[in-house]
């Protein structure tokens, strides 16, 4: 396609997959290529966004970074979907809990994204939309931690564009029912309505905001494996 190479991602048309499934650190892509994926290859190495293509029990599959934030999985996501015709991508995060019966290590599963982003403004809708996963994987995801024994959730999350707020925003979004803040979900499922693909985001609690316990960089990068496992199932 005359598309591709896209300017951040260096691969040639056919050599992503049709489902890719993302993560925000690109070491945990690569974690997930040598951990879970035969014959992986790589296809992108720009800006040191690594991304490969391989095989999980025989189908196959890519894994990729997307970076930190609703600008960079924006820009990741709209050219797998509209220049590389991926049909799939699931995001496997990391992300804060708002809720006391979501410990560290349990996973949510986003049925919706809530966000205090203007990254819709740019559709011109006469209101405000509301980014949702699609109910498919969103299902399939709950029969696989059923049946895998994972403690999980689902329903709203927080994708926040700010880590560092000056402004403490837990409280509110806590009094409507979300279970939990990141910074990815509703651009990736803004763009994929837009394109006419599906989505979803997985993610492991790895702080709680309400307790203060966290996690490691190096437990987030290497142990998040039952999301990690989930999200294959799904291809």
């Amino acid at each position: 396609m005359a598309n591709v190479p896209t300017p951040h991602i260096g691969a040639a048309y056919g050599e992503i997959a049709d489902t890719v499934i993302m993560a925000g650190d690109p070491l945990r892509a690569q974690f997930m290529a040598e951990t879970f994926l035969d014959d992986a290859v790589l296809f992108n190495n720009v800006r040191g966004m690594l991304g490969f293509t391989g095989y999980y029990k025989g189908r196959r599959v890519s894994v990729m970074g997307h970076g930190m934030g609703i600008p960079s999985i924006g820009i990741y996501t709209y050219e797998l979907f509209n220049f590389y015709d991926v049909q799939t991508i699931i995001r496997v995060g990391s992300a804060g809990s708002y809720s006391m019966d979501l410990k560290l290590g349990d996973l949510v599963l986003a049925m919706g994204a809530c966000t205090n982003s203007s990254y819709g403004d740019q559709y011109r809708l006469p209101g405000t939309f509301a980014p949702i996963a699609d109910f498919g994987l969103v299902k399939r995801a709950a029969e696989e931690c059923d049946r895998r024994g994972i403690n999980y959730k689902v329903g709203n999350v927080l994708s926040s564009d700010t880590f560092y707020s000056d402004t403490p925003e837990a409280e509110g979004w806590m009094k409507m029912g979300v279970l939990a803040v990141e910074m990815e979900a509703s651009a990736l499922y803004m763009n994929a309505a837009r394109a006419g693909k599906k989505a979803l985001v997985i993610c492991t609690i790895s702080d709680h905001v309400l307790t203060g316990e966290e996690t490691t960089a190096e437990q987030r990068q290497k142990t998040f494996t039952n999301m990690m496992e989930v999200a294959l199932s799904l291809i």
